[in-house]
């Protein structure tokens, strides 16, 4: 009993410690805009890091796509290079398509990213079933930019419907590589991976998500997606309504409502959204209360907002069509546009697991993924980046077309 009320007190005071900085932590004073220039060149230096770094290497000269570099470069590097009226890909960007399609050429003959050998038995499937997902979603964004589904895009996706699973509690997902790491590694991070590969089918070109043959795993997909909702975390949900613009078949209207509305009711007085407070699985458990407020290294979570939840969350808003005039899209959107670094172009977010030395590589993987975010959103609502002349959009088409033949 002691033990019971003792941790009560710990978390007691931690949400409230987290609410009160959350609530007090006053919107930053400066400039509304932000530096695409800046933004590009934090992420190339990033993605040059990542695919350098000894960790990521893997056999066959090929390294390791992540969802924290890796897929965030990939997703909204393309929009900065029309923003930047940049004449082609970026030679980071040749490099991680080519990795991704020989991966996908060598798919029977590559090692997965992490094996059963010195892991916990499953990593060899968990491996194969995350950079299915991701080898097909990267590829299908390249490919909807110039319309046409490549060989290579097609060989991801059958690569990828392989591995979904036919039965067992994750019917119609896929095996997820958990750390214990959120909110991409995790045990809820499965769903995460679900909604990921329910956007690549939707971001396809050739109306790829109304093949015949995919029709019953799409099923499964959308069941599986309904039937664990109801335990998924905020930013899980947030991944769905994206998930969902992209095939509106997913969910309800009513569902879309409810999301939208949970966002809202989460969104702090500063116009932008705190990853701590929305990472960890809904239900009010106490080990998801008491993460809340500690990392797992007893050191307190950021009660401020973050660039990661504030650029996801206001991109998938976007994606659903809401408008720039709504409260609260105006208000996270000028959160993004006052908190760009103006050293590094990055944007602010922190590991929710562990604290980490802001200087280190690890210490950036946070940072990587809420800039690319942050672009996605801001991007979407820029002049120079959502719309451009027919010359400029077959550009950026022509170059795409590039970037797979590289």
């Amino acid at each position: 009993m002691k033990v019971c009320l003792r941790l009560g007190c710990v978390l007691a005071m931690c949400l409230a410690a987290g609410v009160l900085t959350g609530c007090s932590h006053a919107q930053k004073t400066g400039t509304t805009s932000w530096d695409p220039k800046a933004a590009a060149a934090y992420l190339d230096q990033r993605e040059v890091s990542w695919m350098g770094w000894p960790g990521s290497a893997r056999d066959h000269e090929t390294f390791c796509v992540s969802c924290h570099t890796g897929l965030p470069y990939a997703l909204s590097r393309p929009v900065l290079r029309r923003a930047l009226a940049e004449p082609g890909p970026s030679i980071n960007e040749r490099k991680l398509i080519e990795n991704i399609n020989k991966r996908v050429r060598l798919w029977n003959e590559v090692e997965p990213f992490y094996s059963d050998k010195g892991y916990d038995s499953g990593k060899t499937a968990e491996s194969r079933g995350t950079e299915a997902v991701l080898n097909a979603l990267i590829l299908a964004r390249y490919d909807a930019q110039n319309g046409h589904l490549e060989d290579s895009t097609r060989s991801a996706f059958n690569n990828m419907w392989a591995l979904q699973q036919a039965g067992g509690r994750g019917q119609g997902a896929w095996s997820w590589l958990q750390f214990g790491l959120e909110p991409w590694e995790a045990k809820d991070s499965q769903y995460y991976g679900a909604a990921l590969a329910a956007i690549a089918v939707g971001t396809a070109p050739e109306d790829y998500r109304l093949t015949p043959e995919i029709q019953p795993k799409l099923s499964l997909l959308r069941d599986y997606l309904n039937r664990e909702y109801a335990t998924q975390s905020t930013m899980n949900r947030v991944v769905l309504l994206w998930a969902s613009a992209k095939l509106p078949e997913l969910i309800d209207s009513e569902r879309r409502q409810s999301i939208i509305a949970q966002v809202r009711g989460a969104q702090q007085s500063d116009g932008g959204w705190r990853l701590s407070s929305l990472a960890w699985p809904n239900g009010w458990s106490l080990h998801s209360l008491a993460r809340m407020g500690l990392r797992a290294d007893w050191t307190r979570q950021e009660g401020q907002s973050d660039g990661y939840a504030t650029g996801l969350i206001t991109f998938a808003l976007q994606q659903t069509g809401m408008s720039a005039a709504d409260p609260m899209m105006k208000q996270g959107l000028l959160w993004l546009r006052s908190n760009q670094n103006k050293e590094d172009g990055s944007w602010p977010s922190s590991s929710i697991n562990e604290r980490r030395k802001a200087s280190s590589n690890v210490g950036h993987f946070m940072r990587d993924a809420a800039t690319g975010y942050a672009v996605l959103a801001l991007s979407d609502n820029s002049g120079a980046t959502s719309q451009g002349s027919v010359a400029e959009n077959r550009s950026v088409e022509n170059s795409d077309r590039v970037i797979r033949n590289w």
